[in-house]
């Protein structure tokens, strides 16, 4: 499986490519390069997401995740959180009509985090957990980047409540 890695600030990423689609991007640098046209677009994509440009939806990346119907259910609904965006599991799992709990156990499973947004899902209450490296300072420094590539939203807004 070809893959492809970079240097990110909340760490080395790499991507994984099966059939002409993403298929993971998993934290840590990849044992082996291999350069596809599609994984070095999905690099360029990634990197200038986290120099400050906003991306379009799913990055204008080919997707496909392999998950049970129901993860793949919630990974669609993630993928319609607006960018500077959250939603609590509630919410998400409303949407899902399923629990919050089957939610957040979805969420933990996503192969492509950042690209399919997990981060963007919260806890009523507060930031909730996030299973990547760095843990909540990941989630936080993910929430905050794309809060400043979405200016029109005030501080700790969470559109479409």
């Amino acid at each position: 499986m070809p893959q492809l890695s970079l240097h990110t600030p909340i760490g080395d990423l790499t991507l994984s490519e099966e059939d002409g689609a993403l298929v993971a991007l998993d934290w840590g640098w990849g044992r082996d390069q291999t350069p596809t046209k599609l994984l070095t677009r999905a690099r360029e994509r990634l990197q200038a997401y986290f120099d400050g440009v906003r991306p379009a939806a799913d990055f204008g990346l080919p997707l496909a995740p392999s998950g049970t119907a129901f993860q793949r259910r919630v990974w669609a609904e993630l993928r319609r959180i607006p960018l500077g965006a959250t939603r609590t599991y509630g919410e998400l799992a409303a949407m899902v009509q399923s629990a919050a709990r089957a939610v957040g156990q979805a969420n933990g499973a996503n192969p492509l985090p950042i690209l399919i947004p997990c981060h963007r899902v919260v806890a009523a209450g507060g930031l909730g957990g996030y299973s990547a490296p760095g843990g909540l300072e990941t989630k936080t420094w993910l929430l905050d980047h794309e809060r400043r590539l979405t200016p029109s939203l005030p501080s700790g807004a969470t559109a479409g409540h």
